[in-house]
């Protein structure tokens, strides 16, 4: 079944989807060469209780901490570790939070340092294909109009598009209906209603698209080692079109980047 929010629960889950953005902008400038995944994770964790929520992760499913760290081959739910991260890795971080009873799920991949240019262009082609998809998020498509069009841009860039993990519906449950597929055919799927709120999310693979899941029962890794991006964005269906409740802007300012790419997803700007 699928839950239908209403404005004034649209607007209380885009409070949850900013503690994210926040969480995400703050580690944005907290990741680099020689820093390890458990300091960031318990950064991650009293800045999300700071901001008077708390963490969406933690003990979910018996998972063991805040956030879902995966550097380079992995593709998602890498658990925290003390090993440092490298110059010219990348590093997957999904991060969840629960404020006013709804959640807020979004992710981000960094580049540690300076990558390689294959590995920048992954970077970018799998952050543009989320926009693809987004934009198809509107009043009377389907599901499959979205995975397939993430499916299209990314398979003609010749990447591996992951089958077996997929986005989701949001709420008070992490994942609700209607799951939200990186592939698919134009025209299948449930129909997109008003008041709507997904979590759009490619995972995108340099090489293949088949993977394989490490014995902690969590870590999924691409099945030829090579590196892996996974961009997420809540995003809701108001009159009729996206509207994202998410934001990458703490990151570009953590960053120093300068992007309009949220722009038509967006009624007001984002005040940071």
């Amino acid at each position: 079944m699928i839950h239908v929010k209403s404005a004034e629960e649209i607007e209380l889950m885009r409070e949850s989807a900013l503690v994210v953005s926040k969480t995400l902008g703050m580690l944005a400038g907290e990741l680099k060469p020689g820093v390890t995944g458990l300091q960031l994770d318990r950064l991650a964790e009293e800045f999300i209780r700071d901001q008077g929520a708390e963490p969406g992760f933690l003990g979910m499913y018996d998972f063991p901490n805040t956030l879902n760290i995966s550097p380079d081959a992995q593709v998602v739910h890498g658990i925290p570790n003390d090993e440092p991260f490298r110059e010219g890795s990348i590093v997957s971080i999904d991060c969840g939070s629960i404020k006013n009873g709804f959640y807020g799920d979004h992710a981000y991949t960094f580049a540690v340092g300076e990558i390689a240019p294959e590995t920048q262009k992954l970077l970018e082609v799998t952050k543009a294909s989320l926009y693809v998809g987004i934009r198809e998020f509107t009043l009377g498509n389907r599901v499959g109009d979205v995975g397939h069009a993430i499916q299209q841009f990314c398979e003609a860039e010749g990447y591996g598009v992951v089958r077996e993990l997929v986005g989701h519906g949001l709420g008070k449950k992490l994942h609700e209906a209607p799951e939200m597929p990186n592939y698919g055919k134009r025209g299948r799927g449930k129909k997109f209603v008003e008041g709507m709120v997904v979590a759009i999310e490619p995972m995108i693979n340099l090489g293949t698209r088949r993977i394989k899941q490490l014995r902690d029962g969590w870590t999924i890794l691409t099945a030829d080692g090579k590196p892996s991006a996974h961009f997420e964005h809540d995003v809701a269906l108001v009159d009729g079109k996206p509207e994202l409740l998410s934001t990458f802007a703490y990151i570009y300012e953590a960053l120093g980047i300068e992007s309009d790419e949220e722009h038509e997803f967006r009624k007001n700007p984002i005040v940071l």
